[in-house]
């Protein structure tokens, strides 16, 4: 059981999250859609960088389509925590086609 975590990685409301330096991509390649989280700003919180903005993208999957093309939603949040939540319900509505 413990192998099959760990090669799954980070899961998040059931969808996998992964991070890239400043960028966090949260759901899977193989759905449609997928949510991209960009870390702007940050401040020290003790020893600890905490993100202060973040933007947050709904964006679709489609290969062909340029960058910008794929961009369904965005918005901007004060903390990873606002963002998480807004990414997850965006992605969970888009997924269920509401």
């Amino acid at each position: 059981m413990a192998a099959a975590q760990k090669a799954e990685g980070l899961v998040y409301k059931g969808h996998p999250l992964r991070r890239v330096g400043n960028m966090i991509y949260y759901g899977s390649m193989a759905d449609k859609y997928i949510i991209l989280m960009q870390i702007r700003e940050t401040k020290k919180v003790q020893d600890l960088d905490v993100a202060t903005k973040v933007s947050v993208e709904l964006q679709l999957t489609a290969p062909n389509l340029r960058s910008r093309d794929r961009v369904v939603k965005k918005g901007e949040k004060d903390s990873l925590y606002a963002a998480m939540d807004f990414g997850s319900v965006w992605l969970e509505r888009a997924l269920s086609g509401k």
